[in-house]
């Protein structure tokens, strides 16, 4: 392959690995506190119990809020109620279970690529021709 070719290709590989190396780096860099449950979004009592379980000295809190167990401190008569109760919760665990295959197609684009541009900048990829078989 004539220098010329080879290094316009090597080039235009050396470009097209910064496509997915912006990509892994932008999802490598978010920000991870910011998968909280949306404070309007909050879960109740009943909606959350798949995640969470709460317990108030041994016993579940929705026990306790149905016996009108718990107060409220600071305000007379302020008994809580199960509708009082809400629930904010962390997806950052599923955002990253999710993110996951995204991430590793990236890297094997940048691998891929990275390999590429070293055969071409060292000339590996030449047209060498057919021997002679003796």
């Amino acid at each position: 392959m004539p220098p010329r070719i080879r290094m316009f290709y090597a080039a235009m590989t050396f470009v097209l690995l910064f496509i997915p190396a912006v990509a892994l780096f932008s999802e490598l860099s978010r920000r991870s506190d910011i998968w909280w449950t949306p404070q309007p979004l909050a879960l109740s009592l009943s909606e959350s119990t798949d995640r969470v379980q709460v317990y108030v000295r041994g016993k579940p809190l929705g026990s306790l809020l149905d016996a009108g167990q718990l107060k409220l401190a600071g305000t007379p008569d302020s008994v809580l109620s199960i509708s009082d109760v809400r629930f904010r919760l962390n997806n950052w665990d599923r955002v990253r279970a999710q993110r996951l295959p995204a991430l590793l197609v990236y890297a094997a684009a940048i691998g891929a690529g990275a390999l590429l541009f070293l055969l071409l900048i060292t000339n590996r990829l030449a047209y060498r021709g057919e021997g002679e078989v003796t």
